[in-house]
């Protein structure tokens, strides 16, 4: 039979040990992010399909768009929503 501070102990040290995992894992997110814009704006300027950018890099429709609206890449309006049943006005 285990005794309950061993057992508490092996458990606080797993979740030291995915807690720091975890900080180094974000601590690297962060310093990525910058990196992964820029790439991400210059496929966009080189007219990779935009999509395509998106889903390599992982991202959001609004986070691409954002990133390309500050780095003053044309992007078109978005068009209004339609409703299911809405007939196209072409």
């Amino acid at each position: 039979m285990e005794i309950p501070e061993t057992a508490q102990a092996e458990a606080l040290r797993e979740v030291a040990r995915l807690g720091k995992e975890r900080a180094d894992a974000l601590a690297k997110a962060k310093e990525l992010l910058p990196l992964l814009r820029d790439a991400a704006v210059k496929a966009a300027r080189v007219e990779a399909p935009r999509t395509r950018i998106r889903e390599l890099a992982h991202v959001s429709p609004d986070t691409l768009y954002g990133w390309l609206d500050k780095a003053g890449v044309e992007i078109r309006e978005k068009r209004p929503a339609r409703r299911k049943g809405d007939e196209e006005t072409a």
